[in-house]
């Protein structure tokens, strides 16, 4: 019986010593595991740094580029298109424009009344209406019929009273958010539909001249007066708050920035210098790309997009890219070092299922237990049960690529500011620079906000810092155009009827 007793222990000892190999070896490659994730995370954030020196090169570059696309056609990555708007809003622009924004599935009409310096816009109003999906690839013409029967609904809703007097044009500003060819105020022919549409009618006509053909058709007398985009139109909006607004930046589902140049400062410009003596320049900012550095990440979402080597800069700053970026990572930090476990996640793997509000949502978590991550990581991914400590190296995550975004964009803006002059104060002189800034990444994600100020701010220094004010400048595409509308008015200078 003894003898049994003993060779039980000794089998119960050994079992109990291999159960503790097991939990042993188990700490052992789970942390070895823990390491790689590290190591993933640790290598991510070296890559993407942007040391003060890193965004002054950035700005540098940026202004090298605005110069050279200003010199010639096909000099830069930047295209610096000039707009032909010479005459932004004064504040003193009166009467009752139109608006048409179109630039998605959805296009909005707006009809903005405008009281001069001390009313300002006195009111507005505006119709939202979906486009149906055979339209966005159909004919150009039932498309522009269809937006003009939209446009004449909403003008027969127009208060009495502000009815123009007979031979007088009701004016309206197009925001037409796709790329353009301008040739003038009014005119501009279509280089290519994006955002779904594909209506090859369409490509290399006036888009204005098409909308007015479907407008004289039903009657509808209304001359479009400006021929827009939306971050052109953000720009005018600003400027008719705040006459020290000398640049718009938009930062939404896609990045853009305009600006006001002197017409003498743009070789490539053949016309008459303006009376104004200005020039709107869209830069089409999202495809710079000297001086990024990018990281693995960046280059598999950059040679699997629907245009590899276009906008860099857009897919490192902007909403459309920043939750993309945070998949990739995580995706690879899952099948190389089992971060959610022993699986990977399905849903991990769909492109673009991260998206930058959720990203937004997670980085601004200030539960104890990280609850709001938790529940992201649950609803979006399908991952359950994530401990604090995954949790936490989300967040880290969310902040290495927002910071990143926010302190590249700030550099962007301090190009602009250096290509102007007025990113130093000269002696005597304390010249106010206002930005207006637009766009749903700048507007609902604080910490990415918060981060871009304070980065403008560090570069610039304290004294220059001063003179700089950045402004949100919100539905500029909206107004904006009724305001481009009104300042250039073919009534311009005739008494008001």
């Amino acid at each position: 019986m003894g003898k049994v007793a003993v060779g039980a222990a000794v089998v119960c000892a050994a079992a109990v010593c291999a159960a503790a190999a097991l939990v042993v070896r188990h700490r052992m490659i789970s942390s070895r595991k823990w390491s790689r994730a590290m190591a993933i995370l640790k290598e991510f954030e070296e890559k993407s740094g942007t040391p003060l020196a890193k965004l002054r090169q950035v700005c540098d570059a940026m202004d090298v580029e605005m110069h050279a696309g200003l010199a010639s056609e096909g000099g830069s990555k930047l295209n610096m298109l000039i707009s032909f708007v010479d005459n932004l809003p004064t504040g003193d622009e009166k009467g009752l424009y139109y608006a048409l924004d179109l630039g998605g599935t959805n296009f909005r009409v707006l009809r903005v009344h405008l009281g001069g310096k001390e009313k300002g816009v006195i009111g507005q109003e505006f119709a939202e209406v979906s486009i149906p999906p055979h339209l966005m690839t159909g004919t150009s013409e039932a498309l522009f019929d269809f937006i003009a029967a939209a446009l004449a609904k909403f003008v027969a809703s127009e208060p009495d009273g502000f009815h123009p007097p007979p031979g007088r044009q009701r004016e309206l500003g197009f925001t037409f958010s796709f790329p353009v060819r301008q040739t003038s105020i009014s005119s501009g022919t279509l280089i290519k539909w994006t955002k779904g549409f594909n209506i090859e009618d369409t490509v290399g006509e006036d888009v204005v001249g098409e909308l007015t053909k479907s407008m004289e058709k039903i009657g509808l007398d209304m001359r479009i007066a400006a021929l827009v985009n939306d971050t052109i139109g953000t720009l005018a909006g600003g400027r008719f708050y705040n006459q020290d607004v000398i640049a718009a930046v938009i930062l939404g589902t896609g990045t853009n920035a305009a600006y006001v140049e002197r017409a003498h400062a743009i070789p490539k410009w053949h016309g008459l210098i303006p009376k104004s003596g200005d020039m709107v320049i869209n830069m089409e900012w999202g495809n710079f790309r000297s001086n990024l550095s990018l990281t693995e990440y960046d280059l598999a979402l950059d040679a699997e997009s629907l245009n590899p080597g276009e906008q860099i800069f857009e897919k490192l700053i902007s909403g459309m890219y920043l939750g993309e970026i945070i998949r990739r990572v995580l995706l690879k930090m899952a099948e190389e070092a089992d971060f959610f476990g022993d699986t990977v996640p399905p849903k991990l793997k769909v492109p673009f299922i991260l998206r930058t509000p959720d990203m937004a949502a997670m980085h601004h978590d200030t539960t104890p237990d990280l609850k709001v991550v938790g529940n992201k990581l649950k609803d979006t991914l399908e991952i359950s049960n994530t401990s604090l400590k995954v949790r936490k190296i989300v967040v880290e995550l969310c902040d290495i690529v927002a910071t990143r975004g926010a302190r590249l964009a700030a550099a962007g803006i301090l190009g602009i500011l250096k290509k102007l002059g007025r990113d130093t104060v000269k002696v005597g002189e304390k010249q106010k620079s206002v930005i207006a800034l637009d766009g749903g990444l700048y507007e609902h994600y604080t910490k990415f906000r918060e981060c871009l100020e304070s980065t403008l701010k560090e570069l610039l220094g304290e004294e220059a810092a001063e003179t700089i004010v950045i402004e949100h400048a919100n539905d500029g595409s909206g107004i904006g155009a009724a305001l481009l509308a009104a300042s250039h008015s073919q009534y311009l200078g005739v008494e008001e009827s």
